[in-house]
């Protein structure tokens, strides 16, 4: 027996593994079976060399339980270690200056574990002591007994191992009794070696028999050990995809709409399958269902760092040994290697879709709704995929036909272009809700986009920004308006609008009296105005700026913007004076009121000289008190007026029921103030 002290030149290394190097514990295991899958390749290595004339027989890596003595080990029938190679690989931890390293790396330990040999170590985190029994595959070595109870001291012995390769094993903390559990630790091996290329054994497969579980006596194997990214793409069929994607995804019921398979060897190395899931709404739901491998040993699925933040919303698997299996964050954002691999796997992800598209459009545009969400992330996020990208990136109008942004545009130019010479795309986000709005602009021959996604808002608002270009040269503008927004004449303007000919009087009346009837709350703000539209235009409607409730829009999603989502709505009510409906309740309003406001308004007229002939004034302060005094009496008798519309406004079911409409139209008719409207107009029948 020889006793020692594990190389390192400080006493402080084994709390320093257990407490800062490995923030997650349950990673021991992948690291021992690592370490155990490693030793077994190795064997095959040298047999195929003809360095190991011995048989290759059962070369599978077990798991063991063994509640009763609060054991768990690992076994492989690998290469083994002879006492010195468990000196060198193990005694020998692989630097120096172990304090100052400590000091340096304790917060960021994820950067260096892996590459200072440290993977064994990672045992001590959950274990109190650690023995290692191993024979060499050299026939004429002696097996060799090594132990430790988690401090530099170790011991180590010649002993009797019937059986080439190494047992590890683990004398578990009582803190982390759950990895004695058998569904703990079958849980940790499904996560992390699922597709290790040597096959793990843990326990014995179980089958229902007489209403209970029973063991088999056949080992139950926990992982495959030739997954379809380590395979040829010809020798793969499209079954065969399918199935891997429902290897990996058991709980996921849709099957992906399709596959890109990447294999690469220079300039790095680099396997693994994408696939485009279905993807209609909520970007959280679907990220980070990418698994990242190093040599089939599972590393994490946060793959934000490694692939953009867009393609974190496909699934599937990368593998790639230029990727340690140990990384940090910063580690993995100054890579070259991992750029390169980010780059790459834009590129083809946009060279796939850029081939379907071409091959097969019309199977292209049935699949455009579920992977709409994913171009359109891809194309916000970044610029060289947006390039790629918007050759086959494709909008649908209402009648379920499917646009390049080209061309739609040379589909609408001759009728969409205003009389200022910008293109004016047409949308709605509800076809139902919009359908009134939708078929006045068809009546006109304009068509009509259909833009409903999580992200249309924000790909409309960045199709009008490249429209304009960079240069200093005028151009037309592109602009998307929501059919809904205003009457139609008044989206795609072929001409000047017509003057509004109604006296001061008149346009009291009308302004006051709707006015007078909105809906009052903190969310929601209205301005009456009057517009002289068209006699075949709705007689009174709603508009809201498109700048404006865009930018609340494009709030809901992107941080920064909380400003615009908690500014109130604000709507336009547009009377149309040119309706013959207007004109008929603005002359019941005039008869109704007769002559009661003639001295009101001349009270009004005489004030408003006054102030005129003040602006001419020296502004001295008595003469400014005067004007605050004059705009207080105007003020008082424009309410005295407003309120006497209003109060007309409320003798006249009129006023309420082209009111409510206007709201009807633009779907804000709801609760008590559409029940109201639905018995008011049976009375008006």
């Amino acid at each position: 027996m020889s006793k020692g002290n594990i190389g390192v030149t400080s006493d402080n290394i084994f709390p320093v593994i257990k407490k800062f190097l490995y923030s997650d514990h349950e990673i021991f295991l992948r690291e021992l079976i690592s370490n155990a899958v490693d030793a077994t390749q190795k064997l095959k290595t040298l047999s195929t060399a003809g360095a190991f004339k011995g048989e290759l027989v059962d070369v599978r890596v077990r798991v063991r339980i063994d509640k009763d003595k609060k054991t768990l080990t690992v076994s492989d029938h690998g290469i083994g270690m002879t006492a010195e190679e468990v000196d060198k690989y193990i005694n020998q931890i692989a630097f120096s200056g172990a304090e100052e390293f400590v000091n340096q790396y304790k917060d960021k330990a994820e950067a260096i574990i892996g590459h200072f040999g440290l993977g064994f170590y990672s045992a001590f985190m959950v274990a109190d002591k650690v023995e290692i029994f191993s024979q060499s595959y050299d026939e004429n070595a002696k097996a060799v007994h090594w132990s430790c109870e988690g401090n530099p001291e170790y011991q180590m012995e010649e002993t009797i191992k019937a059986e080439r390769g190494t047992d590890v094993v683990l004398h578990i903390n009582d803190e982390f009794s759950q990895y004695l559990e058998d569904a703990t630790i079958e849980g940790l091996l499904k996560k992390y070696c699922k597709f290790l290329p040597v096959e793990i054994a843990f326990g014995m497969k179980k089958e229902w028999k007489d209403g209970k579980q029973v063991e088999t006596g056949e080992e139950n194997i926990v992982n495959n050990t030739t997954p379809a990214w380590t395979k040829k793409p010809a020798d793969l069929k499209d079954e065969d995809y399918k199935a891997f994607y429902r290897e990996l995804y058991p709980m996921q019921f849709d099957e992906p709409l399709f596959h890109i398979h990447l294999n690469v060897d220079y300039p790095f190395h680099l396997t693994g399958i994408l696939y485009f899931p279905k993807i209609k709404n909520n970007l959280d739901v679907h990220r980070n269902k990418i698994q990242l491998y190093c040599n089939q040993v599972f590393v994490t699925d946060e793959v934000s760092n490694i692939v953009p933040e867009y393609l974190t919303l496909l699934h599937g698997v990368i593998d790639s040994p230029d990727i340690p299996l140990n990384v940090s964050r910063s580690y993995l954002q100054s890579d070259n290697n991992v750029k390169k691999i980010s780059s790459h796997i834009t590129k083809k992800v946009a060279d796939k879709l850029a081939e379907l598209y071409k091959n097969d459009r019309a199977d292209f545009e049935k699949k455009w709704d579920d992977i709409k969400l994913f171009i359109q992330f891809g194309m916000l996020s970044d610029e060289k995929f947006y390039d790629r990208a918007i050759g086959f990136a494709l909008m649908k109008n209402v009648d379920k036909q499917y646009f390049t942004l080209d061309e739609y545009k040379a589909k609408v130019k001759d009728a969409q272009t205003d009389k200022n010479g910008d293109l004016i795309l047409l949308y709605a986000q509800d076809a139902d809700a919009c359908y009134t709005y939708i078929q006045r602009a068809k009546e006109k021959g304009y068509d009509v986009l259909l833009m409903d996604g999580e992200l249309d808002v924000h790909a409309m608002s960045q199709f009008e920004q490249k429209a304009m270009g960079d240069g200093e040269e005028e151009k037309h503008a592109l602009r998307f308006v929501r059919v809904d927004s205003d009457v139609i004449e008044n989206l795609i303007v072929k001409e000047d609008k017509a003057a509004v000919n109604l006296t001061t009087e008149e346009e009291d009346a009308l302004r006051y009296s709707f006015e007078g009837l909105l809906p009052k709350n903190d969310k929601t703000n209205y301005v009456v105005s009057l517009e002289n539209v068209s006699a075949d235009a709705l007689p009174v409607f709603l508009t809201q700026n498109e700048w404006m409730r865009r930018m609340k829009e494009m709030s809901a999603h992107q941080q920064g913007m909380s400003f615009y989502g908690q500014m109130p709505d604000s709507y336009n009510l547009v009377v149309n004076i040119a309706h013959p409906k207007v004109q008929a309740l603005l002359a019941e309003i005039k008869q109704a009121t007769g002559n009661s406001l003639d001295e009101l308004n001349q009270q009004v007229e005489v004030l408003r000289k006054e102030q005129e002939a003040q602006k001419d004034k020296k502004d001295e302060p008595k003469e400014g008190e005067e004007k605050r005094d004059l705009t207080k009496e105007i003020a008082a008798l424009r309410e005295q007026i407003k309120q006497h519309y209003e109060g007309k406004a409320k003798e006249n079911d009129k006023v309420s029921q082209l009111l409510d409409i206007a709201f009807l139209a633009s779907g804000l008719l709801k609760g008590e103030a559409l029940a109201k409207f639905v018995n008011r107009s049976v009375e008006l029948l």
